[in-house]
């Protein structure tokens, strides 16, 4: 077998075995084959692209190049939940206390911010003490003694996806849906949860940017499921305005705690009971609409808001962040504000400006070694439909002393568009894929 060969091949339109996937995949893992020869792989399936039984295998084999997780010794059945990344994206720290208050084990693994999105372990570590590392034998008695864990992700979990990730970002062949469907999904799959609910975001602060990719890119991980005998349903949700009304790993995290007091954004809270609902539908504890109903008495309750607290203490945090989260999370009290330039109505946000903006803060990392400030981010005051006055604040920046607050006033100003005509607020909940 030469890479040569299975170049060609591929780049003429035909199909790969999966000795040919696991031996041009593998050998690059092994420092066997060239960075060139991959990199020229990649670019015939960014052409050519793989079939569904080509995408199965490639997941697979990036899956099994690492720790496979075992989750046995976790008491039910496990199911995940995976966002394809957004701005204000808080969801797990709702979703997974509510799940786990129904007896549903949440074991999770998250990954950090990078580029424009947030990351659910960074935020977590807004709060004072709390750990994102545990041994793996925590992990399991974290879960089945309170019912959830959320650690930051392995570092042998799916390594030749990390490599292979690097080589498509350097190359330009990131966005392929089977290339970001078998990256996702052998994470997932080596991540050793029983079913998946996906959240796939779509529009301006999303990596798909229309609802035709979103779609393609949901089907295609739900197909990878399916060959793998795994349960999953997408949800297609919408990015084209921040998540919530906050952004920022302190913020989000005090938007988080007040979700679960019964005082969250309405758009954010329809995400967050529908995300939970189809983990409990997956978990098989009832009909959707049985599942639904669990998850709003649950979240009425205060159930799931304990449930929070029960993570923070088990993961060594100050669990007095949930009574006076203002008063222990990290929050600069050094305000600004963005205004409006005219009166009119807000119709358009640039989503992924907003997210940089709030990178240029300090909020977020452009590199993975990046040190970010947990107490800076953006209140969002105005949404997408709203009125605005000249002068009025849109969008009020908490920063510190090195925050760029000149360069990211700019983006904020080229992220908003103000028109003298109205438009509707936009659904959060898209379409579902299953």
């Amino acid at each position: 077998m030469r890479p040569y060969d299975i170049i060609m091949k591929k780049r003429n339109g035909e199909k790969l075995t999966r000795e040919e996937i696991e031996y041009m995949i593998m050998g690059y893992v092994k420092g066997e084959i060239p960075d060139y020869q991959i990199s020229a792989l990649l670019m015939a399936i960014y052409f050519k692209h793989l079939d569904a039984e080509e995408r199965a295998n490639l997941t697979d084999i990036m899956a099994r190049s690492g720790d496979m997780i075992d989750l046995s010794p976790i008491n039910g059945k496990k199911v995940d939940k995976h966002s394809t990344g957004g701005v204000g994206d808080k969801t797990t720290l709702v979703v997974a206390p509510i799940v786990a208050s129904l007896g549903i084990p949440v074991a999770k693994m998250s990954g950090r911010a990078l580029g424009h999105t947030g990351g659910t372990i960074d935020k977590l570590e807004s709060i004072p003490g709390f750990k994102t590392s545990l041994t793996l034998e925590k992990f399991f008695e974290n879960v089945n003694k309170y019912g959830i864990a959320i650690v930051g992700q392995t570092a042998n979990l799916a390594p030749a996806d990390k490599k292979l990730y690097a080589l498509r970002d350097a190359t330009a062949t990131v966005d392929e849906i089977s290339l970001i469907a078998s990256s996702i999904m052998s994470k997932k799959l080596a991540g050793g949860a029983d079913a998946f609910v996906l959240d796939v975001k779509v529009g301006s602060g999303a990596f798909m940017k229309t609802i035709n990719d979103a779609r393609e890119l949901a089907k295609a991980m739900v197909g990878i499921a399916k060959s793998h005998n795994k349960h999953a349903v997408a949800v297609l949700t919408n990015m084209d305005e921040p998540l919530g009304i906050y952004v920022g790993n302190s913020l989000e995290v005090l938007e988080a705690i007040n979700t679960l007091k019964g005082h969250g954004d309405s758009k954010f809270v329809e995400l967050c009971v529908t995300l939970a609902t189809w983990m409990c539908y997956l978990a098989e504890i009832g009909s959707f609409d049985e599942c639904k109903e669990k998850v709003l008495n649950t979240l009425n309750s205060g159930k799931a808001l304990e449930k929070f607290r029960d993570l923070i203490i088990a993961q060594e945090g100050n669990p007095d962040v949930i009574d006076s989260p203002e008063q222990i999370l990290p929050i600069s009290t050094k305000k600004l504000y963005f205004k409006a330039s005219k009166d009119g109505f807000i119709t358009k946000i640039d989503t992924e400006k907003v997210g940089i903006a709030c990178n240029y803060l300090g909020a977020g990392r452009t590199k993975k070694d990046d040190i970010i400030d947990h107490s800076v981010g953006f209140k969002i005051l105005k949404k997408l439909g709203d009125t605005v006055k000249n002068g009025e604040p849109i969008v009020e920046l908490h920063v510190s002393n090195k925050s760029d607050v000149e360069t990211a006033l700019k983006l904020l100003n080229e992220a908003y568009f103000i028109a003298d005509t109205p438009i509707e607020s936009p659904n959060i909940i898209i379409d579902t894929v299953k």
